[in-house]
């Protein structure tokens, strides 16, 4: 008996050194890990006039492997730190800075909007709260349905099968990895697309713009989300295109010069760039916080920001944002809330205040065109001033009202 608790006490000696020595290497490899340079994604812009052999010579000299080339010649490479360095002190090189992950601002009630999405997929048409209350159907009568303005959809896509929507739809283009299908996988880019120019058609809801040219350029995926890469490739795909106005209900808090470098590509050829706000009550988020884009924030029924409408001096604009019935993916509808809902009222606005006549006290290089500045500007002057008089960092200039500026 005593001959078995000594075994017994051997064996547990040795287990004892075998765990301690089990946790030492575990504890060393962990260390090494930590200390293993990670690759990480990341965008590298180069100086105008580098050639492409040049670009690819940069590349191969830091051992990084190229994930994709950009529209505008600069690339997103898998790197870590010691060859991002390397990279970014390439005389070639004008900066290099991550590949941020940017998300569509979810909606506040997107169990609602599921529940909603099963409903019948035809429904007789209404007027959605947001049209009537910025005055869009106001402008119809005029002859003004924004008939053929180029509107780009930068968001999940659009629904292409979906009878409000489908004849609208005039083309556009994907930027995520596992389809070059832009249709709709997730829902949000048809909201988005609905409330900009949903036919006018005796079902579901009706646009802002009823006979648009919608462009579904999709740059986040099934789940909502993308790379800022995918971003500013479908800016510049807008631009190339000759889009007259863009709409991205995305963000993320991630100032990225590689974007407002798109942004600002876009903005001086022309197209107005409107963007959501965000959804955190707090500062406003990227890239609706650049000078070039117009930054709109939310409001309710009763002309009021919600709580978690970002705030703060970018903001230009608001419109409405809360429970915002639309078309959504497939052929169903849904109601959606968030900046993402109201920044769509807004590109609506600007795509009809484009196809109105330019009054000579908008038309400040004189050139007989909307311009996106004079577009931003006569916007602001018509809105309906809301909350303290005059300009404030919740409503900007106030709510869009698209009769009052094209009544000019």
């Amino acid at each position: 008996m005593k001959f078995m608790q000594k075994r017994n006490y051997v064996f547990s000696g040795f287990l004892a050194i075998i765990i301690v020595f089990t946790g030492f290497f575990a504890f060393v490899i962990a260390q090494e890990d930590a200390d293993t340079p990670v690759p990480e994604r990341k965008i590298v812009v180069f100086k105008e006039g580098v050639s492409d052999a040049e670009k690819a010579d940069v590349l191969a000299g830091a051992n990084v492997v190229r994930i994709k080339k950009l529209r505008h010649g600069d690339a997103v490479v898998s790197a870590d730190k010691d060859a991002e360095a390397k990279i970014a002190k390439d005389e070639r090189v004008a900066y290099v800075e991550t590949d941020f992950v940017v998300e569509a601002l979810a909606a506040v009630d997107a169990k609602k909007a599921v529940a909603q999405a099963r409903t019948p997929s035809q429904p007789a048409q209404v007027l959605p709260w947001g049209i009537n209350r910025i005055d869009a159907e106001e402008v119809w009568p005029t002859g003004n349905t924004a008939t053929g303005t180029d509107v780009g959809i930068i968001d999940t896509g659009i629904s292409t099968s979906h009878p409000d929507l489908a004849g609208n739809i005039k083309g556009g283009v994907s930027e995520v990895w596992y389809t070059s299908n832009y249709n709709d996988d997730n829902g949000h880019g048809s909201h988005v697309a609905g409330i900009v120019g949903a036919l006018n058609n005796t079902i579901g809801v009706v646009g802002a713009g009823p006979v648009v040219n919608l462009y579904a350029i999709k740059v986040l995926d099934r789940n909502g989300s993308g790379y800022l890469s995918n971003v500013i490739n479908g800016i510049d795909w807008a631009t190339a295109h000759g889009m007259k106005v863009v709409n991205m209900s995305l963000g993320c808090d991630c100032p990225s010069q590689a974007m407002h470098d798109a942004i600002i590509r876009a903005y001086n050829a022309g197209v107005v760039v409107v963007a959501a706000a965000g959804n955190s009550g707090g500062s406003v988020i990227y890239p609706a916080a650049y000078e070039e884009v117009i930054a709109v924030g939310a409001t309710d029924s009763s002309n009021t920001a919600p709580y978690w409408s970002s705030r703060g001096p970018e903001v230009d604009l608001a419109a409405p944002g809360v429970s915002i019935y639309s078309t959504y993916k497939g052929t169903k509808y849904a109601t959606l809330s968030g900046t993402s809902m109201a920044s769509p009222h807004v590109a609506g606005s600007a795509a009809l205040l484009l196809k109105a006549p330019v009054n000579a006290a908008y038309d400040a290089n004189e050139n007989g065109a909307w311009d996106p500045s004079e577009v931003l500007l006569r916007l602001q002057d018509s809105a309906t001033d809301l909350g303290p008089a005059g300009r404030d960092d919740v409503y900007g200039s106030g709510l869009v009202n698209v009769l009052a500026a094209v009544s000019l």
